[in-house]
């Protein structure tokens, strides 16, 4: 199965894009919110989890403790790290089975972390959604009802939107000047050309 990768930063619309392709009919596979059921369902990884982090990591329904498990991995960069190495190859894994299943031309897999964790490698290309950081922000604060210092705090443990820029295979411009829906049409007819 052919798979395109979609990423960029917080606040950048990679969820909007990603809803445009699925509006067309190609599947789309949300790699955060598959990371959040994978963290409750895969009882290796929830396993993995309570040893590292104690067994406060979840409730007693075996819903994820987030408040917990965050404000230890968003104040410690190696304990993050730690839960990274964790989740990402489960998620990975899981995409791939998910791709596999599918009966369509290509499949989306949408991902914020996809250079970060080198999730690339297991995609055939990608497109990284850009968007300038001041409308980012202000998207986020509204979005997350949080402060713009916390806003940024989460936009520094990304990498930077014009390396990923570079190394992305197509950008899709997400600054409230161009349309999307043209920029994504483009995009699908050529991906539908290409696998012909």
């Amino acid at each position: 199965m052919y798979i395109i990768g979609i990423t960029g930063g917080i606040g950048s619309g990679k969820s909007t894009v990603a809803r445009i392709f699925g509006l067309l009919g190609i599947p789309v596979y949300s790699a955060d919110d598959a990371a959040k059921e994978i963290m409750v369902r895969d009882p290796v990884l929830v396993a993995q989890i309570r040893e590292h982090f104690g067994p406060e990591s979840y409730l007693a329904d075996g819903s994820l403790h987030r408040k917990f498990i965050s404000g230890i991995v968003f104040n410690d960069k190696a304990q993050l790290e730690v839960l990274n190495a964790l989740v990402h190859p489960a998620t990975i894994r899981h995409s791939e089975e998910w791709a596999a299943r599918q009966q369509a031309p290509y499949v989306i897999k949408e991902a914020a972390l996809m250079f970060e964790t080198e999730s690339f490698h297991h995609v055939d290309k990608v497109i990284c959604v850009y968007s300038p950081e001041a409308l980012r922000v202000h998207r986020v604060m509204k979005r997350d009802n949080i402060t713009r210092n916390e806003v940024l705090a989460r936009m520094h443990k990304q990498i930077d939107d014009r390396i990923k820029m570079k190394l992305a295979d197509h950008v899709i411009c997400n600054d409230e000047q161009q349309m999307v829906i043209p920029q994504v049409l483009a995009l699908h007819q050529q991906f539908l050309a290409t696998l012909k």
